[in-house]
């Protein structure tokens, strides 16, 4: 079986004395939902940013990622393949990346570009049948409603689910999502995790998602991985995340992430959760 992700001696230096990942040997399989955490300026965003192509690792050491057996980058060599590659990879960013005056529903139907002809794309020509695929979308993340409403009328939380929408109807194989709970209320963020693992589920679809909330990652994920300085120092289950091993990964940020992780956890109760089809 292929893994979904393969990466072999990632390193990646912004400059020369500033080395932001560390030799980064990492497999994730098909459909598996994990969690990346680590304090700020621990490589997070970086390895997600590599892992999509959108930059290049070192070029002067072998390295090598490989996205549902297909070559991304090699040697910090970005393949020429890499438009079709990227094209089943879903990239969910923290500020939702969307085109405010743009309707809801263009802005999940630009995930279908890389399967139509420019001509269209740029006139916004789209068949029926695509906007349907994007309408079920929408059904799917709880805001079908709001399909014709300019993307900027929307919440955070409504424009992240969107975003997602985008993802799905791009027929990602992989979704990578970085930080995009950041600037969400408690609840929100619990819909939007709920989302993402529901259509890890119900798509077999692969997520790999940045995280700041430690108490989300433990609760919404089987595996977490942990940055330290750029290197994996974690790698297991949520309940071998001990509070040591925390305080290992955040340093002085700990004590503080706690307390929010603690305030965030009592603003969520059964009472006031939100429930939604996505099937």
């Amino acid at each position: 079986m292929i893994n979904s992700l393969k990466i072999r001696g990632l390193n990646k230096h912004f400059t020369k004395d500033k080395q932001v990942l560390r030799e980064i040997n990492l497999d994730i399989a098909s459909g598996e939902m994990v969690a990346l955490i680590g304090a700020s300026g621990s490589g997070k965003s970086t390895l997600l940013r590599l892992i999509s192509g959108l930059t290049s690792a070192d070029s002067n050491c072998e390295s090598l990622i490989e996205v549902q057996g297909q070559c991304v980058q090699k040697n910090g060599k970005i393949s020429a393949d890499i438009r079709i590659i990227r094209s089943k990879i879903g990239f969910v960013f923290q500020q939702f990346n969307l085109v405010d005056r743009l309707s809801v529903l263009t802005n999940v139907l630009v995930g279908l570009l890389h399967t139509i002809p420019l001509w269209r794309g740029l006139l916004h020509l789209f068949f029926s049948s695509e906007k349907n695929k994007a309408l079920q979308s929408l059904r799917r993340v709880g805001i079908e409603d709001c399909y014709a409403q300019r993307a900027s009328t929307l919440s955070g939380g409504q424009q992240q689910r969107a975003a997602i929408a985008r993802a799905m109807v791009q027929g990602a194989g992989l979704i990578l999502a970085d930080e995009p709970i950041a600037s969400l209320d408690p609840e929100s963020s619990r819909n939007v995790l709920e989302i993402l693992s529901k259509v890890n589920k119900e798509d077999a679809c692969t997520v790999l998602v940045s995280l700041h909330q430690v108490d989300f990652a433990k609760r919404y994920f089987k595996r977490i991985i942990g940055l330290k300085d750029g290197s994996i120092v974690f790698d297991g289950t949520a309940d071998e995340l001990t509070v040591e091993l925390l305080k290992k990964l955040y340093g002085s940020q700990a004590d503080e992430l706690f307390e929010i992780d603690s305030k965030a956890k009592s603003m969520i109760s059964p009472a006031n959760e939100w429930h939604f089809n996505i099937a």
